[in-house]
């Protein structure tokens, strides 16, 4: 079946995000040649996102180079490259470092922001899918209170620091929470002069209930941690616009706010749009029940790219665990496709859900038990510090998540010289994440 010039198949993997990693991961032992193709050199652990952009944690705690990852995998080789287009037919890859050629190929390219085509939002509202936007959003939010602390005129002042979160799912309300306690337990000791009580966290969400995922009493417990926190929740209320200074509402007035962090919407990565195949919801690829797009059985999609639905008929969710189950079961399904064997369809297993709200503050669905307060937040911090690559990052993190809780302090409070407070400019696209 080999394309190549080799008799070794070559699979490639685009995206080292947590499907396509595993599945070079997987790989290792196989007598095949891996190829795995991401634009940035470090596998990036997205869930923690939210704490380094409010300062809890440093960039380096929850990405770690790829290659050190791979280092002593010997059929597998990493590509620092971006793909701009899909050959599908002849099985070739169109890459910044030129072209790549395939005998299996899995397409893991992940999901970017959907801001469902409002141009506004683009421009000027704040993503969270890549340390270039929690950096951003750390910069962001400090440098507004470093402005805010010159600024006499209260009106001017509350709107730099009243900050609006779109989207109630576990982002949105981790986000909420987390800048909450930044102001509340260590913004409020570094400005002991300014008036803080200005200050305002708001999020939104379109439907009536948050953290849909999870049963509505968590959603309930959820909505009253919040609001211990000062947060103010408003539901059924959806975006229409922002311009960086006010955003537009629905049928409502507007809020004035320098700063808007949207948590509302995913979508496939743009890379899929390339391809000329059947598509689904949020952009993504339909595939059939063993992963492979249609068509072309040589090829497999996984992750947040890919579309399948339950038995129910409802899609998968776009999370890591589905990505994860979908890698390990890609790597058996092409283990049986070399030895001329039949594929199995995909059964996804639901570990369940949970997000945490801050300060002991926390919910989870794990099977048929629910959880919340700080039980639930024990079992986020050990989950979350076990699937961290790296002893390195695991302890330095568990570190400093226990200074700040003993302490009341976030000792990463930098405006990074290269990247100063500065509008949102268009959402970046995501090809190989």
């Amino acid at each position: 079946m080999s394309s190549s010039t080799q008799t070794t198949p070559h699979v490639v993997i685009i995206g080292a995000g947590f499907g396509g990693l595993r599945v070079a991961r997987l790989l290792a032992k196989d007598h095949l040649r891996v190829t795995l193709v991401d634009r940035h050199n470090y596998h990036l652990f997205q869930p923690l996102l939210y704490q380094v952009a409010t300062a809890g944690i440093s960039p380096t705690e929850i990405a770690y180079p790829i290659r050190s990852i791979l280092r002593n995998q010997k059929n597998t080789h990493f590509l620092l490259a971006e793909v701009s287009h899909i050959d599908l037919e002849n099985r070739r890859l169109t890459t910044t470092q030129g072209e790549l050629h395939y005998d299996l190929l899995i397409l893991a390219a992940g999901g970017q922001t959907n801001t469902f085509g409002i141009e506004s939002l683009d421009q000027h509202a704040f993503g969270l899918k890549d340390l270039h936007d929690s950096i951003s959003i750390r910069n962001h939010i400090l440098g507004l209170f470093e402005k805010a602390n010159q600024e006499h005129d209260r009106a001017k002042r509350q709107e730099m620091l009243t900050f609006v979160i779109a989207g109630g799912g576990p982002t949105g309300v981790e986000m909420a929470g987390a800048i909450s306690e930044l102001i509340q337990l260590v913004l409020v000791k570094d400005f002991p002069n300014q008036d803080l009580s200005a200050a305002r966290v708001i999020l939104l969400e379109a439907a009536g209930h948050l953290l849909p995922a999870l049963p509505p009493a968590l959603g309930k417990a959820t909505l009253r941690a919040l609001q211990r926190k000062a947060v103010e929740v408003r539901f059924n209320t959806a975006v229409a616009g922002y311009n960086g200074r006010q955003v537009e509402l629905a049928g409502c007035p507007p809020i004035p706010a320098h700063t808007l962090i949207w948590a509302a919407g995913i979508r496939a990565a743009d890379l899929m749009d390339s391809l000329d195949v059947e598509r689904a919801s949020q952009r993504r690829v339909r595939v059939r029940p063993t992963l492979q797009l249609p068509g072309y059985p040589e090829v497999f999609v996984i992750g947040d790219a890919a579309y399948l639905e339950n038995a129910d008929g409802t899609p998968l969710p776009m999370i890591a665990p589905v990505a994860i189950q979908q890698a390990g079961w890609v790597v058996k399904n092409i283990r049986r496709l070399l030895k001329g064997q039949e594929l199995q369809p995909f059964a996804y297993t639901d570990p369940g859900v949970m997000a945490t709200i801050g300060r002991n503050q926390a919910v989870a669905r794990l099977g048929k038990f629910n959880f919340h307060g700080f039980i639930a937040w024990i079992i986020w911090v050990v989950v979350h510090i076990f699937q961290l690559i790296g002893f390195r990052n695991r302890l330095v993190v568990m570190i400093t998540w226990a200074w700040d809780y003993f302490l009341y302090d976030r000792a990463l409070r930098l405006i990074g010289p290269d990247l100063q407070p500065q509008p949102k400019k268009s959402d970046q696209k995501r090809t190989n994440r």
